[in-house]
C-alpha cells in the first residue's frame, strides 16, 4: 500500500487549492473525489469574491479580506503553472441593498446618482438606491479546471470515482503514524487526512461533521453585444455576472432541498424575469444552460477548520456561498495547521470541536 503524507478527501476548489498549496512545501499529497473534480459546488458557483456582505459573519471577516487581497497573485501563479486563463475580473459591482444590507456595504462603497448608474451601466433599468464599490469576480469553473492542472503539475496524484466511506486513525494508540481511509475502490495510508468533501463531508465515518447541502440554481445566458455589462450588478431579487466572453450568469436561490440538484424550470424563469427587469435588454439574450448546485451549510454558518479527536484528521469543509472567496486563505492557513505551524488567522471561531457536545 503506497503511503501519502497527506490524504485530501474532496477535488473542489478548497481541497484542490490546499493540495497544492502542500506540494508547494514538499508534502506528498493524495486528493480523493468521490465523482469527477471539481463537478459540484465548486462547478455550479457564480465567482463573486465579495469579502463583505450578509453572507459573511463578522468572525469570518477577517480572513474573507485576507483572501480577496490574495487573489490576484494566487490567479497569477494558478495561470503560470497551468497555462490557461481563469477570467479575473476587477472592475467592481453595483449593487441595490435592501434596508438591512445597507450596513453590511464595504467602506469603499459610494453612493451612485442616476445619471452615474447610466454612464456606467447603460443597460440597467432607472432606478434609485445603487452604490458601487470595488470587487472582484472569477469564473470558478475555469479556476478549479486550472487548479487541477496545477496541481497535477506539482505532482499531486488525484483519483476520481472513489468515495470515501471510512478514515481510520485508532492506530494512533498503538504508535502507528499512518492513517488508513476507505474508500469504495481501494485502501490507502498517510500520516495525515484531511475532510474537505462539502456538502458531502457528513458521509465520512467516524470523522464526519454536521454539514448539510444547500441547493442554489442559476442560469446563463448569451446577449448579442459582447460588453452587455461591464459590472457585477446585484440586487435583492437577482445577480448578474458578466463574464469576459460575453455571458452573462443569473442567479441564485437558497434552497432546503437536501442532495436534489434538479432544476425547476419555473424557478429558472423567475430568476431569468428578475433579470429582465433589472436589464431589460436581457430579454433577448439567448439562455445558454441552467444548473443548480449544493452550498455545504453549517448549523452556525461558519466553516469547520481545525484539527478534530484525532491529531492527525483535519478538516476545512462548510464554507456555504463564500468558498471560491476562502480557498486562497483556507489553503494557506489549514496548509500551515496540517505542517504543525501556527496559522496566520486566529481560527478559534472555526474550530470543529465546538460541536463536539
Amino acid at each position: 500500500m503506497k503511503s501519502f503524507d497527506v490524504i485530501i478527501l474532496g477535488a473542489g476548489i478548497i481541497g484542490l487549492s490546499l493540495a497544492r498549496e502542500l506540494r508547494r512545501h514538499s508534502l506528498e499529497v493524495l486528493v480523493l473525489e468521490r465523482g469527477e473534480p471539481g463537478r459540484e459546488a465548486s462547478h455550479a458557483a457564480g465567482g463573486m469574491l465579495a469579502p463583505s456582505g450578509e453572507d459573511i459573519p463578522s468572525s469570518l471577516l477577517p480572513l474573507a479580506l485576507t483572501s480577496a487581497q490574495m487573489y490576484p497573485e494566487f490567479v497569477n501563479e494558478v495561470e503560470d503553472e497551468s497555462g490557461m486563463k481563469v477570467d479575473l475580473r476587477r472592475q467592481g459591482s453595483i449593487t441595490f441593498p435592501s434596508p438591512g444590507e445597507i450596513h453590511h456595504l464595504p467602506p469603499d462603497a459610494a453612493s451612485v446618482s442616476p445619471a452615474e448608474l447610466r454612464r456606467l451601466e447603460p443597460q440597467i433599468a432607472e432606478r434609485t438606491g445603487a452604490y458601487f464599490f470595488s470587487e472582484q469576480s472569477v469564473d470558478p469553473r475555469a479556476l478549479t479546471a486550472a487548479l487541477q492542472k496545477a496541481a497535477r503539475h506539482r505532482g499531486v496524484e488525484i483519483v476520481s470515482g472513489s468515495p470515501v466511506t471510512k478514515v481510520e486513525a485508532e492506530a494512533e494508540a498503538r504508535g502507528n503514524d499512518s492513517v488508513r481511509v476507505h474508500s469504495t475502490r481501494a485502501q490507502y495510508a498517510a500520516s495525515m487526512v484531511v475532510n474537505c468533501c462539502g456538502a458531502w463531508s457528513s458521509e465520512v465515518f467516524p470523522f464526519s461533521f454536521p454539514v448539510r447541502p444547500v441547493k442554489g440554481q442559476i442560469l446563463c445566458v448569451a446577449t448579442p453585444q459582447h460588453d452587455f455589462l461591464r459590472h457585477v450588478v446585484r440586487a435583492p431579487e437577482v445577480y448578474l455576472i458578466p463574464r469576459s466572453d460575453g455571458r452573462i450568469l443569473i442567479g441564485a436561490t437558497v434552497e432546503e432541498a437536501g442532495f436534489d440538484k434538479r432544476v425547476d424550470p419555473a424557478t429558472i424563469q423567475k430568476l431569468r424575469q428578475a433579470a429582465v427587469e433589472l436589464a431589460p435588454g436581457l430579454a433577448q439574450a439567448r439562455m445558454l444552460e441552467a444548473w443548480a448546485g449544493l452550498r455545504p451549510g453549517t448549523p452556525d454558518g461558519l466553516p469547520i477548520m481545525g484539527v478534530t479527536a484525532a491529531a492527525k484528521v483535519f478538516v476545512s469543509t462548510g464554507h456555504y456561498r463564500n468558498g471560491i472567496l476562502l480557498a486562497p486563505a483556507c489553503a494557506r492557513v489549514v496548509g500551515q495547521m496540517v505542517r504543525g505551524r501556527k496559522p496566520d488567522c486566529d481560527l478559534s471561531a472555526f474550530s470543529p470541536a465546538r460541536f463536539s457536545a
